[in-house]
């Protein structure tokens, strides 16, 4: 009787809920979800139909902010040119549904041939190993001969 009390109340008032987790009773759990079921087939299809997904603040050509900034001019450094990027910032429902699909709290949120890589620091450690030309060369993102070329040219 006391879960049942306990979730008729969260359904009159939700802000009761402060977690994604509620525990009603010794065993019994209930998650809740926030990502629409449209919006989860819409990330699932662009991150299935590219190869490289970045979800940012802002674009690649104006970022708008510092962590999304290093994360497409790692991947510009890396000679990626097709990259399909989602703005977040012009939809609130896809800024917390992403934070969801991917189980990560921080954007940016970057996905390779339908994987999930990470975001900042994670590509910025993989950059600097070297773990990132090598997946990239692995997924035929860019070839070993573009990666060679884009070592070459003089940093401006």
């Amino acid at each position: 009787m006391n879960a049942l009390r306990t979730a008729s109340r969260l359904a009159i008032r939700p802000s009761l809920l402060v977690s994604k987790q509620l525990t009603l009773g010794p065993k019994l759990g209930i998650s809740v979800r926030f990502i629409s079921d449209d919006l989860k087939q819409s990330i699932d299809k662009a991150i299935k139909e590219n190869d490289v997904c970045l979800f940012m603040k802002g674009t690649p050509e104006e970022p708008m902010c510092g962590f999304s900034r290093a994360v497409a001019a790692i991947l510009d450094v890396h000679g990626v040119k097709n990259i399909k990027s989602f703005n977040i910032l012009e939809d609130p429902e896809l800024r917390n549904g992403i934070k969801e699909y991917s189980n990560w709290p921080t954007i940016p949120q970057v996905y390779i041939k339908g994987d999930f890589v990470g975001g900042c620091d994670i590509m910025l450690n993989m950059h600097q190993s070297g773990e990132l030309e090598q997946l990239l060369i692995k997924e035929n993102i860019i070839s070993p001969e573009a990666e060679e070329e884009s070592k070459e040219k003089p940093s401006a």
